[in-house]
């Protein structure tokens, strides 16, 4: 196997063959994603693939290398995003672009290298299986969907259009209104926020992929979520309501409108983004028929060094987290992208 990095049209074009027609393909396999966490980070990717003798492409993998002075350097497939990769046509390929990636990890004199799959590897790599992605089987009538919920979340439904709210599903337009209901959720949950400017780009680079769904109460905003369609499952990386509203639940209205969507856009499967094990999203998602499929993480780590703990769990960030809680909304939204930026 030679193993090289994407550097022109011509392999970006063998690229996107190669993840078309993989099975095993999700969307963050697309080779615009590099470039675009290039213009919105600034962070440097590396697309390494695996050709055979015949210069036929058997294996890809995605990687973007990230260095602040407190997380310290590290490479990620793919960071802010839910899944990503190594992703292979045989074991010979896979072994190639791993060896590739550790050799790039040491001249980058990185610590680790953290890969998100949807699927276990037979490799020696460190693996953490602490997540899973909720999944729900989709009917091709919404009727169907609405038919099969239990009473009690077919009355929350309902509940919405009763007090008023509306719901509109688009694209550009609605951008504002989404990050206004998500930089506010965020504040809240103590988490720096991505810049307005990460979803403008998903939007312009995914147009035929990507859609915002936003809930209003009296032009309010008031429950908003990002969706991002591949292949038959349509995903949702991001969704927030406003905890003012909690009472009136807009968060089922949200979800409720784009699983609508989903099923009258033709998609088979959806995707409610990853969660803990019986934490209170797992259980929010689970009430939907969501199931679990449990995520793989693994980990290649540099001599020394430790599993990384870059999480809102690790307890050395609580404090912080709970002065964030504290700060305006429209300071978190002009701090947060410099510090979330670094946080994969």
């Amino acid at each position: 196997m030679n193993v090289t990095c994407l550097h022109d049209a011509h392999d970006e074009a063998a690229w996107e063959q190669f993840v078309h027609n993989h099975p095993g393909a999700c969307g963050y396999h697309a080779a615009a994603w590099g470039g675009l966490i290039k213009r919105v980070f600034g962070h440097t990717a590396y697309y390494l693939m695996a050709r055979d003798q015949e210069g036929r492409v058997r294996g890809v993998l995605p990687l973007v290398f990230m260095q602040s002075p407190l997380f310290g350097r590290f490479l990620t497939s793919m960071p802010f995003l839910n899944y990503g990769g190594v992703l292979a046509d045989t074991g010979e390929a896979r072994a190639a672009l791993l060896d590739a990636a550790a050799e790039k990890a040491q001249g980058l004199h990185a610590t680790h290298i953290e890969l998100r799959q949807t699927e276990p590897l037979d490799i020696e790599w460190p693996v953490r299986s602490h997540k899973v992605s909720m999944r729900l089987e989709l009917p091709q009538r919404y009727e169907e969907l609405l038919k099969a919920f239990p009473s009690k979340l077919r009355s929350q439904v309902r509940r919405g259009e009763k007090d008023g709210m509306a719901v509109k599903l688009g694209g550009m337009e609605l951008l504002d209104d989404f990050y206004r209901v998500f930089s506010r959720n965020m504040r809240d949950l103590g988490t720096p926020v991505y810049g307005k400017e990460f979803f403008g780009e998903i939007l312009q680079v995914f147009s035929k992929d990507a859609r915002i769904c936003t809930v209003y109460l009296s032009d309010r905003p008031v429950a908003a979520g990002f969706v991002y369609g591949f292949r038959h499952t349509l995903e949702i990386p991001w969704a927030s309501s406003d905890r003012r509203y909690a009472r009136l639940a807009p968060n089922m209205s949200l979800y409720n409108a784009v699983l609508q969507y989903a099923c009258t856009a033709g998609y088979r499967e959806f995707d409610f983004g990853r969660s803990t094990v019986n934490s209170g999203t797992y259980r929010f998602k689970e009430q939907w028929g969501a199931k679990p499929l449990p995520l793989y993480w693994y980990y290649w780590l540099s001599k020394g060094s430790q599993l990384p703990e870059l999480n809102p769990q690790n307890p050395k960030y609580q404090l912080a987290i709970r002065m964030w809680q504290h700060l305006p909304v429209a300071l978190t939204q002009f701090i947060g992208p410099m510090i979330v930026k670094y946080l994969p």
